[in-house]
């Protein structure tokens, strides 16, 4: 007779937005208790995250067998996470949902902190979707954002580290040892390489020096209140806010600024950075172009563009 055991609790992985919410690969274990995990591109195998950022929207929609699930979205510079609260959350995890409720629909802006389990959606195309399970969260100050930034970026960097480490390694245990990948990492990476092949972690630098440059205090957060949510709660999809004329303008600037190391910035650069702070592709693309005309911007070389000073 096998007797039933209990995996032991995960470690929780401090993490942006980005790289976990590009992740299409998940690991489930054979047995009862085996924890399952979404793999990232870098190689993280995260059954648990501390995430933090401005909650965008938190709405509440009965489900078919008529309990209660209330579905969130929380933006970091490097993009969004999506969590779900319901009936099978710890009795405080409920209290302050609904809390936060409040706020979100009167409009105040909320910098939340939490600890969730990773939790993934696959549909019938194959599809792949990530999402959370927030287990604990609480309210947090901008000094106590700056803190988790930092954390984030410096857990990013080694992950990045690691990854690169592998590229020259053979794709086995012994070669990643051989090559100095910590154990924690080794699983993780054998099975990401396989999956997804080279990758390109240029965004995850960016995503790192927007980070860093919020933390110091060089960049503003996101933290205008959110809009009243909408109706629909069955569409997921992003919707980020569109931002006046000048707010976009100026943020627009002041990326180029951040991010010119001599030669200009790239459009899609622009571009990807301006929608991380919450701004409308198509609007920022459109203010890019008016930024150019006016004589704001000039570009040195075909989509690259700099500050004329």
């Amino acid at each position: 007779m096998q007797s039933s055991r209990r995996a032991k609790r995960q470690p929780a992985w401090h993490m942006l937005a980005s790289e976990f919410s590009e992740s299409t690969l998940n690991e489930k274990g054979s047995g009862e208790y085996d924890p399952s995990f979404v793999i990232t591109k870098l190689g993280a195998k995260v059954n648990r995250v501390v995430v933090a950022g401005l909650l965008e929207r938190l709405e509440v929609r009965e489900t078919s067998n008529g309990s209660t699930l209330y579905q969130g979205q929380m933006r970091d510079p490097s993009g969004l996470h999506y969590f779900s609260v319901g009936d099978y959350a710890t009795e405080s995890m409920r209290e302050l949902t609904l809390q936060l409720v409040e706020k979100v629909e009167v409009g105040e802006p909320v910098l939340l902190l939490m600890v969730a389990k990773s939790r993934w959606y696959q549909t019938d195309e194959g599809a792949v979707y990530t999402s959370l399970r927030p287990e604990e969260a609480c309210e947090i100050d901008a000094q106590q954002y700056a803190l988790w930034l930092t954390r984030a970026c410096e857990d990013t960097l080694g992950r990045m580290k690691h990854y690169t480490d592998s590229l020259s390694a053979e794709p086995t245990r012994e070669g990643l040892v051989a090559a100095g990948v910590p154990e924690f990492m080794i699983d993780g990476l054998l099975v990401s390489r396989n999956h997804y092949g080279d990758i390109d972690i240029e965004n995850y630098t960016l995503n790192i020096m927007q980070a860093l440059d919020i933390a110091e205090g060089r960049m503003d957060a996101a933290s205008q209140p959110v809009a009243a949510p909408v109706q629909s709660v069955e569409d997921d999809s992003e919707t980020p806010p569109t931002g006046g004329d000048s707010e976009v303008k100026d943020t627009i600037v002041s990326l180029i600024e951040q991010l010119d190391q001599g030669d200009g910035v790239d459009f899609e650069t622009v571009l990807t950075n301006a929608v991380a702070r919450g701004f409308d592709r198509g609007l920022a693309e459109e203010k890019l172009d008016e930024l150019s005309n006016e004589g704001t911007l000039h570009e040195p070389r075909f989509g690259w563009f700099r500050i004329v000073s």
